[in-house]
């Protein structure tokens, strides 16, 4: 049976540690904060008081935290009770040059690495059904197959080298973040006008410009609730990672800009640990 330990059991951690389990895969989950990962004892998963003791022997490492600082720290005090030829499956949102530092770390400690972050929130992950977009050498990836066909739906190979599959999750996540701040600027506006928010809802639906996406998060937006699906701190957090990229690139971003600049004003409201829709509040008249 494959051992697999899960580091970092939030939003996207636990349904995925719960989902292998569920698989007959041999699980073991940590996370820094305990509680959180408690629950997983009763779907199966071994919960593990710190991370050393959840790799020791295992077959493949999966990595889902918050960013590239927190997933470096982990592995370097994991690496000592690494398995000899243990797979690491960096599933965490950690930008371009996050990503360079984790192949680098990689490299140094002799670990095989394949750099799968994954597009979805919490009802895909709760499914199975996450988009992966991976990035590894071709000899790897049978092997991690046998995790990712669990976590995901469909696995997207986008180059043999790790860090492809990030760069291409910051293009992505660009047109989610800028999708979701247009639909809330679009619903702000019409409440503005005296227009019943729904209305636009309506307008779009079926045509060109429709998309299941604006009336999941514009539902959500109207009805001013937000529960976490995808937090808009981290959403915050990429849409620095989408700008660093883009700087580094000189590819001129404005709308990611003005995107970044509105989830930080919900942030500052008091909205950082509710899902990214809330970032409609910041379009509120003061």
């Amino acid at each position: 049976m494959t051992t697999v330990a899960v580091l970092g059991t939030g939003i996207m951690g636990a349904p995925m540690a719960a989902n292998l389990a569920a698989a007959g895969l041999d699980v073991r989950a940590w996370n820094r904060t305990a509680a959180r990962a408690a629950p997983l004892a009763e779907r199966g998963v071994t919960v593990c008081a710190d991370a050393p003791e959840a790799v020791r022997g295992a077959d493949v490492v999966v990595t889902m935290l918050t960013a590239v600082d927190a997933v470096i720290e982990v592995m370097e005090r994991v690496a000592p009770a690494l398995a000899d030829g243990v797979l690491w499956l960096q599933t965490s949102t950690v930008g371009v040059e996050g990503a360079q530092r984790l192949v680098a770390l990689a490299a140094e400690r002799g670990i095989a690495l394949v750099d799968a972050p994954v597009l979805g929130s919490r009802a895909p992950a709760e499914s199975g059904q996450l988009t992966v977009l991976a990035a590894g050498p071709e000899q790897l990836r049978e092997r991690a197959a046998e995790v990712l066909d669990v976590v995901g739906a469909v696995t997207r190979w986008v180059g043999t080298e790790p860090g492809a599959a990030s760069r291409l999750k910051l293009v992505v996540n660009s047109w989610v973040l800028a999708l979701t701040d247009a639909l809330a600027e679009a619903l702000a506006l019409a409440g503005g006008l005296g227009l019943d928010g729904r209305l636009f809802l309506d307008a779009i639906a079926g045509g060109g410009t429709d998309t299941p996406y604006a009336h999941l998060k514009g539902r959500a937006m109207l009805a001013g609730e937000f529960p976490p699906a995808f937090a808009l701190d981290n959403a915050l957090k990429d849409a620095v990672l989408v700008l660093a990229a883009a700087r580094a690139a000189g590819v001129p971003l404005g709308v990611a800009e003005a995107v970044r600049g509105d989830l930080a004003r919900a942030a500052e409201l008091g909205h950082g640990g509710a899902d990214m829709a809330a970032v409609y509040l910041a379009h509120m008249p003061s």
